[in-house]
Parts: structure tokens; sequence; C-alpha cells
């Protein structure tokens, strides 16, 4: 038991590595900085992808890493350690609502999972729109005071976000669903995630 536990989590943190390079990769798809200094780019929609198959740790850890490693290279070495935060955040509320809330890890019916794996992709998402503007707020005030950056953190804040966060947040959100619904029974069925838990209770299972 415990071999098959250590193998498991060994093929997961293959995965999560795999998941890093991906995030990063989709930074570099769309390396646009809005007028508002949002970033333009589809590296979230993997962040969401690793955190539905591997669980929130594994997922938020790939795209801490991923993204993170995707600004000191991109030449935004002061906004990685937020961005490390930001990502590690997504992937702990999309792998909690999937995995702890929903368990679309076990053998649910098909309008179940595509239910619950937006849900969770949306959270995630949307708990970000909020959150990352707060941390900026919160850094730029508290850690390394700057008033002109924290002034543009709060303006984003009480607007909720700015419509390249919203644009960020619903690509992410669909690419990463579609991803997740595509790889899901391929992954599972071969062995390569485990197996799918087929003693999940009938009254979940919601049509």
């Amino acid at each position: 038991m415990k071999t098959a536990n250590r193998d498991q989590a060994l093929r997961k943190m293959a995965y999560a590595g795999i998941m890093a390079a991906l995030c990063y990769v989709g930074y570099a798809v769309f390396p646009a900085i809005s007028a508002t200094g949002t970033k333009v780019h589809i590296g979230n929609a993997f962040v969401v992808l690793g955190a539905l198959l591997l669980g929130g740790p594994y997922g938020g850890i790939a795209g801490a890493i991923g993204l993170s490693l995707a600004d000191i290279l991109g030449g935004y070495v002061q906004s990685a350690p937020r961005t490390f935060i930001c990502k590690l955040v997504i992937g702990l509320v999309v792998g909690h609502i999937a995995d702890r809330i929903a368990n679309i890890s076990h053998n649910h019916t098909k309008a179940y999972i595509v239910r619950w794996a937006v849900i969770s992709a949306i959270a995630g998402l949307g708990f970000n729109c909020v959150f990352e503007p707060a941390l900026k707020y919160v850094w730029y005030t508290l850690l390394t005071p700057n008033a002109e950056k924290a002034a543009s953190a709060i303006n984003a804040l009480i607007a909720i976000t700015t419509y390249a966060t919203i644009i960020n947040a619903v690509i992410n959100s669909v690419i990463g669903v579609i991803a997740y619904l595509a790889l899901r029974p391929v992954l599972f069925r071969s062995g390569l995630l485990g197996e799918i838990n087929n003693k999940a209770t009938l009254e979940k299972k919601v049509a």
C-alpha cells in the first residue's frame, strides 16, 4: 500500500512538472499587458487543469512555479512573489471545491462533472479577481510602499476588476474546463491518475 501511494505521489509530481511547463507556455502565448497593467495570457487555464486533475496543492504549486518563472524570465521579477501566491491560491480554491465539496474524482455522471468543473474554475478565477488586487494593495502599502501602485490596486479592487481581468478569467475557465473534460476519461481509464472510485453514492449524481 505504501509503495502504491508513493508511486501515485511520484506520478502526480511528474504531472505537476508538466503542468508548470504548460503554465509557462500558456503565459508565452499571449504575452500582452493591458493599459491597466493586467497580464493577458492563458496560463491560468493550466492552473485550473492541474487542480482539477491532480488536486489543489499539486495544481496550485504547478501554477505558482510555472507562472512565477514566466514573470522572472519575462522581466517582471518584482511581481513573481505575488504571482506565486495568487496562482497557489487559485489551485487550492479550484481543488477544494472539485475534490472536497463535489468529489468529481469519483464516478459521477458527465453532467455532474461538467457542472462542478465549471463551478470550480469560475470560483477559483473569480476569487483571484478580488484576491490579486487586494494582495497587490497590501503589498504596496505595507511591504514595499508605493503610493501610486497601491492606489491603482485599490481602484481595481473597488471596481472588482478590470475588463482585461474578466476576459482572462472567462477565457481561462473555458479552456481549463474543456481540457479537463477531454483528458479526464483518458487519464483515468489508462490508470495514469489512479482509479476512479466506483463507490460514489448515487444520491450525489445529479442529472
